[in-house]
């Protein structure tokens, strides 16, 4: 039952993002280890562990000051090495690793792991030394993982690290950290002490050259990969991540993460609504819904949900079947998987009739689900999953026992639960909550063997969290192949061709060309220098109107009461304007006035917002939630990185409270959201292909029977 199939919804454009030839990293036929010792614990420690690892390719130490280490000779220089070998280890002071990895590249060696630490996280001359080596592996086309690099491992090659304390068994998880400490001492230990095991492991370290989305684009297709584990503290280059992600997610590689930190907004202060919507941490987040990413808490649950993605192929559906030994653990279970969006389905009809017809189970009446079997049900759990696992009304099944998992009664239990999922056609999960720890220590209890062949957690959360994530998986994956590829979205997207005013916020003049450039609906509005010229335009746009400052300098024009509402005549319209002008040049100077703006009273519909916030790690974020004064009072934005689809839009607006303004507005029809879907995606056109601008902040839109509609406006471009 193994899952993966690394040709599926393949996707085949030009765009397709490069995958690195990393073969001669993780299963390298020959080796060379520059500054190979005995005595260094780096250089020492790996040698070691690759010879007693099962490594059966030829080793080449290089240090000018040894004759002989590990039975072999010791080359003075890598230029000394008799053959092109597949991987340069570097292990040498940092004032050497430019000349080692540029000798290397230059005889044609593919690959080089650089320990060496003293670079970029060590001061200004590391930088610098840093810097030196990704231009000197450029020049030279040689691929470099590190600097200040643990290592790799790759169960079924090489173990290239000093820190790995057990022969590495062949597993199906990939794993990618940008922690070295973390990969092998934690990651690598606690999933060895649950017979969970990986397919590969690298520790990123400096990333002069190769980065944590190279590493994630390999691993994805390579068909010894069920799951992509990865520990993130940030990237490059956010959009080819993103592209990998996607890629691998369409592909049927789930990519699971634990994202340490947060990414700050820009560092200059934003001066919209959106901007202070659009938490640090929000486009991290956007970017892993859009790609189909699932965002794990910690290590743990890291490794439990990619144990079930190992063993499984993802479900049919969420309906899940749970027999639980314990009355109060079905209770506790039911309440769980509620809060995970697992369905539990009735057990009734047939399978109800025969579940009540086995005789240890003591029960009279009727079943439910989760199904309390008592620990009676232990002794004849093969009855109970001949009952309901030929029930199609379930699509997974999880056996909790709530007893010793250590005595002779566990042994049967075991063997019967090891047997069931043998012969189930669906996904079998054993939560398993009883003693674990056996009275003699050298014995392997029956759960520990169980696990080496079914998914066995300790943890009701971590069981259902593991299930839960196999079936997100499958909706996550629906709706990414059911829309186009990001290459497909940018490659759509226009420029507009304006050029825009730069490092200040823009006069309306200036902002309604950009807006209608990207098909962005506007109140009609008219700019008026006096107050005849005002009065023509409320007369000719009909009353009741708007007047408003037009000024870069007051972005705010609401703080500073160079606004004034439900103007209805012309005298009126003549003491707003002059209310307005006042109010903005005790504030401004009169040089920064652009006008008056005089628009029609808009206020039948529902109030939105819609705009773009700059982000430090994914450029341009856009933000759609609901507006006006309603910004505050509901929150409930949702954040997207551009570009995005109809369908991404529309579930962002889903997501919000403007979903349910829209469908029941009070004392009217509701509202349709088709429109609010549109605009949302040309909002996101125009914050994909117009670097300029840094800001802009649709607030309010005005969604009315008619479609929505934007009565102000802010856009603010960069130097």
């Amino acid at each position: 039952m193994a899952r993966h199939d690394p040709d599926a919804d393949a996707t085949s454009t030009d765009a397709t993002p490069a995958v690195p030839g990393l073969d001669p990293l993780f299963d390298p036929e020959s080796v060379a280890v520059v500054g190979a010792s005995p005595d260094s614990f780096y250089s020492g420690n790996l040698v070691n562990n690759l010879l007693d690892y099962g490594f059966e390719g030829t080793l080449y130490p290089v240090n000018p000051g040894r004759d002989e280490v590990w039975g072999r000779r010791c080359y003075d220089d890598i230029a000394d090495v008799p053959e092109t070998v597949d991987l340069v280890v570097v292990s040498v002071p940092r004032e050497y690793v430019v000349d080692v990895v540029t000798t290397a590249g230059e005889r044609g060696v593919p690959t080089a792991l650089v320990l060496t630490a003293g670079f970029s996280e060590a001061d200004d001359e590391g930088a610098e030394l840093e810097a030196r080596l990704a231009d000197a592996a450029a020049d030279a086309g040689i691929r470099v993982v590190g600097p200040n690099c643990i290592g790799v491992m790759a169960a079924r090659g090489a173990t290239l690290t000093s820190t790995c304390s057990r022969n590495p068994e062949p597993g199906r998880i990939g794993l990618v950290s940008q922690s070295g400490a973390l990969a092998f001492t934690t990651f690598f230990e606690r999933a060895a002490d649950r017979d969970l095991h990986f397919s590969h492991i690298v520790s990123t370290g400096n990333e002069a050259d190769l980065g944590l989305t190279d590493y994630v684009a390999y691993l994805a297709e390579q068909d010894t990969v069920d799951v992509v584990c990865t520990y993130v503290e940030g990237v490059d280059d956010p959009e080819r991540f993103m592209r990998v992600a996607e890629r691998a997610t369409r592909n049927g590689t789930p990519v699971l993460t634990v994202k340490i930190g947060q990414s700050d907004l820009a560092e200059e202060a934003t001066l919209s609504h959106t901007g202070s919507l659009t938490g640090s941490d929000e486009g991290w987040a956007a970017a892993f819904d859009q790609t189909g990413i699932q965002r794990v808490p910690d290590i743990p649950d890291l490794l439990s949900r990619a144990t079930a993605h190992t063993a499984y192929d993802g479900p049919d559906s969420d309906r899940v079947c749970i027999a639980s030994t314990s009355g109060g653990l079905a209770s506790l279970l039911a309440d769980m998987a509620a809060e995970r969006d697992l369905s539990l389905p009735d057990i009734d009809g047939a399978t109800e009739q025969e579940l009540l017809g086995i005789e240890e189970l003591l029960t009279y009446g009727e079943f439910h689900n989760p199904a309390d079997i008592r620990g009676y049900g232990a002794e004849v759990l093969p009855e109970i999953a001949d009952a309901v696992l030929a029930d199609d009304a379930f699509d997974a099944y999880v056996f909790a026992i709530g007893l010793p998992g250590v005595d002779k009664r566990a042994e049967t239990i075991a063997a019967d639960l090891e047997a069931i999922a043998a012969d189930a056609d669906d996904p079998v999960y054993v939560l398993w909550t009883g003693r674990k720890e056996p009275d003699d220590p050298t014995e392997t209890p029956p759960y520990a063997r169980l696990r080496q062949s079914v998914p066995v957690y300790e943890d009701p959360g971590r069981c259902l969290d593991a299930i839960a994530s196999t079936t997100q998986y499958v909706a996550d994956r629906g709706r990414v192949t059911s829309r186009p590829p990001r290459a497909d979205l940018a490659a759509g997207v226009e420029d507009s061709g304006l050029d825009l005013p730069r490092g200040r916020v823009l006069t309306w003049t200036e902002t309604e060309p950009l807006l209608d450039a990207y098909d962005i609906p506007t109140v009609e509005t008219r700019v008026a220098t006096d107050a005849d010229e005002a009065v023509a335009a409320a007369e000719d746009l009909g009353f009741p109107v708007v007047c408003k400052i037009d000024s870069p300098a007051l972005p705010h024009r609401t703080d500073v009461g160079a606004v004034e509402l439900g103007v209805d005549s012309p005298a009126a319209v003549r003491a707003a304007y002059n209310d307005v002008m006042d109010a903005a040049v005790a504030h401004a100077d009169a040089g920064d006035v652009a006008g008056v703006l005089v628009q029609p009273m808009v206020d039948d519909g529902v109030e939105a917002m819609l705009g773009v916030a700059p982000g430090e790690v994914f450029g341009s974020l856009v933000t759609v939630g609901p507006g006006g004064v309603l910004v505050e009072a509901l929150g409930g934005s949702e954040t997207l990185v551009p570009p995005f689809s109809r369908a991404d839009a529309r579930r962002a607006v889903e997501a919000t409270a403007l979903d349910e303004l829209l469908a029941d507005r009070r004392g009217g029809e509701s509202l349709p959201v088709d429109g609010v879907v549109e605009m949302l995606v040309n909002v996101g056109d125009l914050a994909a292909s117009v670097d300029a601008v840094t800001e802009l902040d649709l607030n309010p839109v005005v969604v009315t029977a008619d479609g929505p509609i934007a009565v102000d406006a802010l856009v603010r471009t960069g130097e």
